[in-house]
């Protein structure tokens, strides 16, 4: 089975935000979904961490490294 994407998991996330905000969840299933909506928030903040490494190693001029620069994500 392959590894969801970004998007994929913020999709899902997404839906059980809705779902849990529609009042329409029982008790049980709510905590379940609360659960499950946990563990795609920490792989999303994983998979955004590994990006954001990625962008801050990188500094390419002419096809050299030249050097980092922290990537800014609030100005981005």
């Amino acid at each position: 089975m392959a590894e969801k994407t970004f998007e994929e998991m913020l999709n899902e996330l997404e839906n059980i935000v809705r779902n849990l905000e529609s009042g329409r969840v029982g008790l049980e299933d709510a905590l379940k979904a609360y659960q499950e909506g946990m563990k795609l928030k920490t792989a999303c903040e994983a998979k955004l961490a590994a990006a954001k490494e990625q962008i801050d190693k990188l500094i390419i001029e002419k096809d050299q490294i030249v050097g980092k620069e922290p990537f800014d994500v609030e100005g981005a």
